[in-house]
């Protein structure tokens, strides 16, 4: 089984790379059916679920990992309950034994006993308010600066989560085994060459 993971900066183009270099390789993906999966399990709603989760919730929540999380009070938390709930939904995936890309989630960390090949994805700031500009959904005009704004908020909730579990820097190079910067490409033309170091990269360790 071979699992690729997509960490990335927000407006980076990360979840574009993941769903393209899926169908390049023939992968399953995985990205908003995990929110989902999660949803449907706790009985919530996906939007609450997705924000709950992207809040940071890891950082309040002392792990041991491999095990358990914490006992105590803080096991009643939703939160809590989200975050098992997104732990037993990327076991179930690694456990069906099909190659897959999981975008985000920090599923690298999570699954790092699959050795999954692991993938950030970053890009400069004027890419990434671009990119998030031109997709900004109808009747969202927000400013060049405060789309900044956001971009940081978020990337740095992204990094603050990822401390919270794993020693390894999030967005530093030494933390994954590829970093792939998107600014001034097309995803579409980035695809190819990060699906060809993908596949020898499994051949070199003899999954191909």
């Amino acid at each position: 089984m071979k699992i690729v993971t997509i960490s990335r900066q927000f407006g980076s183009g990360g979840r574009e790379l993941g769903k393209r270099l899926a169908d390049e390789l023939g992968f399953d993906y995985y990205d908003r059916e995990i929110i989902t999966s999660i949803a449907q399990a706790q009985g919530m709603d996906e939007g609450y679920v997705e924000k709950a989760l992207e809040d940071h919730a890891w950082q309040h929540i002392p792990l041991t990992y491999g095990r358990s999380f914490a006992s105590g009070a803080v096991m009643q938390s939703t939160q809590t309950s989200l975050l098992v709930e997104q732990k037993r939904v990327l076991d179930g995936i690694a456990k069906a034994g099909k190659d897959c890309v999981i975008v985000g989630r920090d599923a690298d960390v999570l699954l790092a006993d699959q050795k999954p090949f692991s993938i950030f994805v970053c890009a400069s700031m004027d890419a990434k308010v671009r990119r998030c500009m031109e997709r900004a959904a109808e009747g969202e005009n927000l400013t060049r600066k405060a789309m900044e704004q956001n971009i940081r908020r978020i990337d740095k909730a992204r990094a603050r989560s990822r401390e919270m579990i794993s020693d390894a820097k999030w967005g530093q190079g030494g933390s994954y085994n590829m970093t792939v910067n998107t600014t001034g490409w097309e995803i579409k033309d980035l695809t190819g060459a990060v699906a060809d170091f993908v596949r020898r990269w499994y051949a070199r360790d003899g999954k191909a």
